[in-house]
């Protein structure tokens, strides 16, 4: 299970248990974010670096096969590498991402990712990350305690901050549009695509497109955008049920 752009494994807990009877559940830090180091300069934060953490995460899993649930960010590099020669993924569940991104939507991404705010108490925090993260859906009290547990790390001056490099955000929009299509209709394996019904990262008509694949099921989650967090009852049983049908 792989996150996005600015998140941590930990976004996983809920849904990695519920599966954790049937599956062997890794859910990584990437590189920059929760545990894992940070890199030395800001633009080695790239699809190549991660590619390459990921590719080598498996090798050392000593499997042959997986199957890989990636959200936004980690949905993207599931594409990539699903639709690589040989590749390992045999399943693929894609959360809320698309192969096509508009400059806009980049830029709106990059404008708070880039932040690096300081709470001056936990509290403080938490009402940030409910605010900024709202759009993963209807999360419980508890729920949201604990996204903010793992999105935020005490600095040592007793304050709070984001758990991940602002860094990660120095990628280069120049408006430019991702078109990643050529990889989406390179992916040959059963495809699992949910959408947040209020995504403004993942368009109606872009998900609409990918459900022309015949390996496709496409599945809108509602009361959410970008993206679902995957903590419900309703979501956990449409990804089990989806993984257990084939």
């Amino acid at each position: 299970m792989v996150h996005g752009l600015s998140r941590n494994g930990r976004d996983y807990d809920v849904l990695a248990e519920a599966l954790s009877d049937r599956y062997y559940v890794v859910c990584p830090d990437m590189v920059g974010r929760g545990l894992s180091d940070w890199l030395p300069d800001g633009f080695e934060y790239t699809y190549d670096q991660y590619m390459n953490d990921l590719t080598a995460l498996i090798a050392r899993l000593d499997v042959t096969e997986v199957s890989w649930l990636g959200s936004s960010m980690g949905g993207l590099l599931g594409m990539i590498m699903a639709s690589l020669p040989n590749t390992p993924i045999k399943k693929l569940i894609v959360n809320d991402i698309g192969p096509f991104i508009t400059g806009d939507a980049l830029e709106k991404i990059r404008s708070y990712v880039g932040l690096m705010p300081t709470f001056p108490t936990f509290d403080t925090g938490l009402t940030f990350v409910r605010q900024i993260y709202a759009p993963f859906g209807q999360l419980t009290n508890a729920q949201w305690q604990h996204m903010a547990e793992h999105s935020l790390v005490q600095s040592s001056d007793g304050t709070f901050r984001l758990h991940y490099d602002p860094r990660v955000a120095a990628f280069k929009t120049d408006q430019q549009d991702v078109n990643l299509w050529l990889c989406w209709f390179g992916v040959q394996c059963p495809t699992l695509v949910l959408r947040g019904v209020e995504s403004i990262i993942f368009p109606r008509d872009v998900y609409d497109q990918m459900a022309s694949s015949p390996l496709a099921t496409c599945r809108e989650i509602a009361g959410a955008g970008h993206a679902p967090a995957l903590m419900s009852a309703v979501e956990i049983a449409l990804v089990r049920d989806w993984l257990s049908g084939l």
